[in-house]
């Protein structure tokens, strides 16, 4: 399956970007699966922030947003991350994280959750500096969670809220639920510039 979809879209010149792909034969779990991409996401062995979006979305949020939040968090002493947030959907309302006003997330029912603070659900697309990801060896299964929840601890994690399109796209039936209903649109306008991912 990994052969056929790299066979489909090449190495990313008709889409004006560079291609490359980590593939590995067991599932890594996402944190594991950076570790092992990492020579994929640092300059030269330098460490640096990168933009992680999960395959099986589909979202209109506009990625260039991210430009000067991931320039603020390249600067930082400590590794920070960034996650963009959405409302609850049906099938996950008590949503992951408390976003606060001031952009600080919290980890629901906490003694730190401020007045105020609204759960909402991880949308799959984040900003992380890749120094999170060092200690971790490569083709080691490691989650995430841990993660999330040691930044937060921190204070070093933040969110934003999107409450654009946003669709998660688990099943077969979702995605053809989901072509259909994108088939049935109106062309977009000469020029526009789609920001979506689709896995």
């Amino acid at each position: 399956r990994g052969a056929g979809i790299d066979a489909a879209r090449g190495e990313g010149a008709r889409y004006g970007v560079r291609l490359a792909n980590s593939a590995y034969a067991t599932a890594l779990e996402t944190a594991g699966g950076i570790a092992r991409a990492m020579p994929l996401l640092t300059d030269d062995g330098r460490d640096g922030v990168f933009l992680a979006v999960s395959g099986d979305i589909f979202c209109d949020y506009d990625y260039r947003a991210l430009l000067p939040r991931a320039a603020a968090m390249a600067a930082q002493a400590q590794p920070h991350m960034h996650l963009v947030m959405v409302p609850n959907p049906p099938f996950h309302p008590a949503g992951d994280f408390v976003l606060a006003a001031d952009g600080g997330l919290h980890l629901p029912g906490a003694e730190t959750v401020p007045a105020g603070g609204v759960p909402l659900t991880f949308g799959n697309i984040g900003l992380y500096d890749t120094r999170l990801f060092r200690e971790i060896e490569a083709g080691r299964k490691v989650a995430m969670t841990p993660y999330y929840r040691a930044a937060i601890a921190a204070g070093t994690a933040t969110g934003e809220r999107f409450d654009g399109q946003w669709e998660n796209v688990g099943t077969p039936a979702q995605l053809a639920a989901l072509d259909a209903a994108l088939g049935a649109r109106p062309p977009s306008p000469p020029g526009a510039m789609p920001h979506a991912s689709r896995g």
